[in-house]
């Protein structure tokens, strides 16, 4: 993808293949931003993915707390279910519900949609940390004169940071990935940038080199946070996973 990028359509279709463009072009890239708004849907992806991201963890951290404590069993299938069930099933009763309301198009509907995707994946990720607290330590502060909030926060929160890091990071780049939602119910001037990267085929041909190009585009944060932060993703996922006797 990233030689892809650099080449030329002569050099995109050569024979035998050429991997190493020489000499290399950035035309696809700025055909890739004159074509379209990257800018306005690189915005609309910050924004969507990081209210998605926000209202999860508000969400999903209390939630899979008070799972874990009350050791709802029931509970925590039903969001192992909405985890596996495909984004897909919600669009349709989604989009009928945002027609309704006149949002089809707008920021919040996108929003509110991708909640779908970062909720469960933050409260299942959360349920296993809170597991692997010892519940001595919030009993100890109850006794010591604690609320339950007050246990909440001051005990169980801090030592469930590497969780909450991880089920951040984990529902960044499901959100960010994701190209149906934007595509069905965002307009021309909300989309994100998966969509940016459907706007960049034509019915007349595929254009290889701004193809590649917006595709690293769209790629790159991500990578670059997966990167950056693949000890805390790899080290989070382990410890949420061990559980104690």
């Amino acid at each position: 993808m990233l030689s892809l990028s650099f080449k030329n359509e002569v050099d995109n279709t050569a024979w035998p293949p050429v991997f190493i463009p020489n000499p290399p072009t950035l035309a696809n890239y700025v055909e890739v931003f004159a074509r379209n708004n990257f800018l306005l849907y690189l915005w609309n992806s910050i924004l969507v993915t990081g209210g998605a991201v926000l209202v999860g963890l508000v969400v999903g951290v209390p939630a899979g707390y008070g799972i874990a404590r009350s050791k709802s069993a029931k509970f925590a299938i039903l969001i192992l279910i909405a985890r596996m069930t495909p984004a897909l099933s919600y669009l349709i009763p989604l989009f009928m519900a945002f027609q309704w309301l006149g949002l089809v198009g707008t920021i919040p509907a996108l929003m509110i949609t991708h909640l779908v995707i970062t909720i469960p994946i933050i409260v299942w990720i959360m349920i296993g940390y809170f597991e692997n607290i010892p519940t001595e330590l919030e009993d100890a502060a109850l006794v010591d004169g604690c609320s339950p909030w007050q246990s909440f926060r001051y005990i169980a929160f801090p030592l469930a940071k590497p969780g909450l890091v991880v089920g951040g990071i984990l529902a960044f780049i499901f959100s960010w990935n994701n190209f149906i939602f934007s595509v069905v119910l965002g307009g021309k001037s909300t989309r994100t940038l998966p969509a940016a990267v459907y706007n960049v085929l034509t019915f007349e041909q595929v254009s290889w080199g701004p193809l590649a190009a917006a595709a690293l585009l769209v790629t790159l944060p991500v990578l670059l946070l997966t990167v950056m932060a693949q000890r805390q993703i790899v080290a989070g996922l382990s410890a949420g996973g061990l559980k104690d006797g």
